[in-house]
């Protein structure tokens, strides 16, 4: 057996196939294209589900791919035991062979022993193999045939064994294809027992005999009754973890010890500035921090390249977890400062050759984990002041760190596993489930409300509105007041109307809906003013009306949309879809919609990104959408079209989370922008007009929002910064210089440098009246401490900071208490302890915090140096008058 790189053994895997007429098709991403069922690709098979379900149709028959694969959230997560077993992992390879109606089991049995043991591949001793095939189950029959075929391969019927459902029969739901599979195991020794020295005959010792290769036979359809019925073409799918068998042809007993792993944890190393020793029992633990380090900087990298972004839910959750674990596991070797996102460039040295995107993509993804772990250093500094043993006991406590701090259940339960410490997981889901149940309690409503019972039963409402801004002969079908049917709304009354047929568009997919009346059937006078249309319920349009003349159901009435409030609309709509484009133009295809409000004044859009847009990126995007405004391009609508057609021929984006029916709506500006949409839209991007972006911020952890207005709206406010301008101009003088625009700058600038210098003056004059007011000659002794409280006047926190160091160094030994009003009106208090008295005798965390609750605050800190805060500036000195008999106290 020849020893093989990870790079080859992956190269002949693929090569072999392509020498049995397989097509090699690249790796899909990890975000699984158009299946929202699936939090991440975890199998070889996901990119050809629907082909082997029958609902796509390819052009190759036999296929062959190296697929990237997370497992890391949902039923199949290994997260936990990645780093302290040989073979769990975050993400994997996995390689693999299909047949899509072609060869089946003869073949795919054929194919995988060659390929195993023949001396021109990877040539691997026969008699360290063994083989699994379906036992039968219930009125599922032994797999004679797959015997048989290894049998005939040159397997000796001794190493062949039978297992049951739970370990050989795969399906992929509980309808639909199925079928018994064949496992292949690899015998890696006595070395690698589970129990050292103990010889365990397989399949005994799951450590020893490892799986390297299943082999799946579909060729059953289960019907919802369970029966089941043979396949007209049945199939092969296959996997092979890439780390497993490199395991195997390197003559390892861990897949963390073969060449896709040792120069990631080298680099780890270097990183952590942390050498483990070779064969060191001691060094467990960090050999284990380094293998994770190594596993997650792979998951987070590919991840991250393929869009998913740190977040507190879904695919962004998991993605947040695995990074938060590997940084976690950084600290515990010793190193506190950022240093995962240096992890990914090693990733891309070992991995580019066969994944290019990750040369394109690692600066992007390096600058996501950067944000990521300069974020989860803030929210250690906060959370690790209060997580103690006590802590990690109590689930009840552990919640409140989780609630209150953001500390992830997994990074406790794993501290508390390196204690050695029984972590509360009872408790701490008990207290999880009551929060859960006093926010279900406390809730007052929201966005899910249900539907009035008037609206359930009434047929759908036809919308003609995408051509038409007005609809004649449109039928009441009801008419609701206060919530509910009513036979009449009266002039004056408020309410909502459904008609049979109606020119105006409905709330949804962050469009406001239209604005304008309804007519009476003879096209002479305004019936009811419409402020608005909703959609209670799929498919019915409920018109917000003031009734002006009487409506009762049965009527027939003329929908009017308000075409200047519509117009204004459609352009904000289709300026949304450019600034989408543009956004993931800029910034990088990880650019993904996560909400978005359009209504006549302005568009909202939020997005997926990791950090704020810089200026200069901001007018990119804004220059990009404009030239296409300029470009005038015909915005195309392609109607009911299939679902599979939109994603796969069209290209239009389809978001994770959405549903969508088998057929859609689809908007297409060129080859700028593609997207799924029931929305209404201009005939061309000139209607837009000019588009100017007014705003951007952050809604939540990597989640962006930008505000942008169009048409009228955006010439008024490029109107309001040139009069702004002017008047600034104005008032510093530069209305005169050649250049205005340089001139202000130049002036703003240089007013901004003499107010810095005038503070910075202001404030060396408050330190020195402070420093002459506050001495060191000034403290009492209390119990053989000397004790120096004082009130000083206008003084912020820094410098209350330096002053207090400043009088420690007077006093030599003892303790200061200084304490201000603050600008805004509150108190701030601070305690500084020398170093002879810190935490022996004094701790300056609880004097802060007994003298905090004088003033109405709380607050703490180390036993040297704490802080504090107060709304009570009243109490303020008697809380100063108060620190000798206070210390008394603390030091009894």
């Amino acid at each position: 057996m020849q020893y093989r790189s990870g790079s080859q053994i992956r190269e002949d895997f693929l090569r072999f196939f392509e020498t049995k007429q397989h097509r090699r098709i690249h790796s899909s991403s990890l975000v699984p294209a158009n299946d929202p069922t699936l939090l991440f690709t975890n199998a070889g098979m996901n990119q050809f589900k629907d082909v082997f379900l029958g609902a796509e149709k390819r052009d190759y028959s036999r296929a062959t791919t190296s697929q990237k694969c997370v497992r890391a959230g949902g039923k199949h997560n290994d997260l936990e035991n990645v780093g302290f077993t040989r073979r769990h992992h975050t993400f994997f390879e996995m390689l693999g062979n299909f047949s899509f109606g072609d060869y089946f089991k003869k073949d795919a049995i054929a194919y995988a022993w060659e390929l195993l043991t023949s001396s021109e591949w990877y040539g691997i001793p026969k008699d360290k193999l063994y083989v699994t095939i379906f036992a039968g189950e219930g009125s599922v029959p032994r797999d004679d045939e797959a015997e048989q075929f290894w049998i005939a391969a040159g397997v000796p019927k001794q190493r062949i064994f039978e297992m049951g459902a739970k370990d050989n029969f795969w399906q992929m739901g509980d309808t639909g294809p199925c079928g018994p599979c064949s496992e292949i195991y690899f015998d890696l020794g006595l070395a690698a027992a589970d129990q050292p020295g103990v010889d365990l005959p397989f399949p005994q010792d799951e450590q020893r005999y490892v799986e390297i290769w299943n082999l799946v036979f579909m060729q059953f359809d289960r019907a919802a009754d369970g029966t089941l019925t043979p396949l007209p073409k049945p199939s092969i799918d296959t996997g092979m973890g890439l780390e497993r068998i490199a395991c195997v042809l390197q003559d390892k007993i861990s897949n963390f010890e073969t060449d896709l792993f040792t120069p990631l944890i080298n680099r780890a190393e270097q990183l952590t500035h942390h050498k483990v020793e070779k064969d060191s029992d001691i060094d467990d633990r960090s050999r284990a921090s380094l293998r994770i380090i190594a596993d997650h900087a792979r998951a987070a990298t590919f991840l991250i390249g393929d869009g998913v972004l740190p977040a507190n839910e879904g695919r962004g959750y998991v993605l947040r977890k695995i990074m938060r674990r590997g940084i976690r596991h950084g600290r515990l070797l010793g190193q506190e400062q950022p240093f995962m996102h240096q992890m990914v460039y090693a990733v891309r040295d070992e991995m580019g050759t066969a994944y290019p995107e990750l040369h394109d993509s690692a600066d992007r993804v390096a600058k996501v984990v950067l944000a990521e772990e300069q974020q989860f250093a803030r929210t250690l500094q906060l959370g690790l002041s209060q997580m103690n043993e006590e802590t990690l006991k109590s689930g009840a406590l552990a919640f409140r760190l989780y609630e209150t701090f953001g500390m992830p259940l997994d990074f406790m339960v794993d501290a508390a596993r390196d204690a050695g410490i029984e972590f509360d997981l009872v408790g701490f889901e008990k207290a999880k489930e009551e929060e859960q149940a006093r926010a279900r309690a406390s809730w007052k409503g929201g966005s899910q409300k249900t539907a009035a019972p008037v609206f359930r039963d009434l047929a759908k409402t036809e919308f003609q509105g995408y051509k038409l801004l007005r609809v004649d002969g449109a039928k009441v079908l009801a008419v609701v007041k206060d919530g509910v049917g009513a036979s009449v709304l009266n002039p004056g009354d408020a309410g909502e109307v459904v008609l049979d047929t109606t020119s105006f568009y409905a709330d949804s997919g962050g469009q406001v809906g239209d604005i304008g009346w309804l007519y009476s059937a003879d096209h002479n006078s305004v019936v009811a003013d419409v402020a608005g249309c909703t959609k209670p319920v799929q498919g019915v349009f409920a018109h917000k009306v003031v009734a002006r003349q009487p409506i009762a159901v049965g009527d027939v009435l003329d929908t009017v949309v308000n075409g200047e409030v519509r117009a204004a609309s459609t352009r904000n709509h289709t300026g949304t879809h450019l600034l989408h484009a543009a956004l993931r133009e800029v910034l990088g295809t990880h650019v993904k919609q996560a909400g978005s409000l359009v209504n006549p004044q302005r568009l909202r859009f939020d997005f997926s990104h990791f950090s704020q847009v810089a200026d200069e990126e901001l007018e990119q995007i804004e220059s990009i959408v404009n030239e296409q405004v300029l470009k005038n391009t015909t915005v195309q609508v392609f109607e009911d079209v299939p679902i599979d057609e939109a994603i796969n021929d069209l290209k239009a984006m389809a978001l994770f989370g959405e549903k969508y029916g088998d057929r859609v709506r689809v908007i297409k500006i060129g080859d700028f922008s593609t997207e799924l949409c029931g929305g209404i839209h201009t005939a061309a991007t000139g209607e837009i007009g000019l588009l100017k972006l007014v705003g951007e911020g952050s809604v939540s952890s990597g989640v962006r929002r930008v505000e942008a207005v169009s048409g009228t709206g955006a010439l008024s406010e490029f109107r309001k910064d040139f009069d702004v301008a002017r008047v600034a101009s104005q008032i510093v003088g530069a209305t005169t210089a050649a250049d205005p625009a340089v001139a202000l700058r130049d002036k703003i600038a240089a007013q901004e440098e003499e107010l810095k210098k005038l503070k910075r003056e202001l404030d060396q004059a408050r330190m020195k009246s402070a420093a002459s007011a506050v001495t060191g000659d000034a403290a009492v002794d209390v119990d053989g401490i000397k004790l120096l409280a004082q009130r000083v006047p206008g003084l912020d926190r820094n410098q209350m900071r330096e002053l207090v160091d400043n009088l420690r160094n007077q006093i030599g030994s003892g303790v200061v208490v200084l304490g201000t009003a603050t600008e805004d009106g509150r108190v701030a208090l601070i305690v500084g302890a020398t170093k002879d008295l810190a935490g022996s005798k004094v701790h300056a965390g609880k004097l802060v915090g007994a003298l905090a609750a004088k003033v109405g605050g709380k607050g703490g800190g180390r036993p040297d140096l704490a802080e504090a805060g107060g709304s009570d500036v009243a109490a303020l000195d008697s809380a100063i008058s108060s620190a000798t008999e206070t210390l008394k106290s603390l030091l009894s």
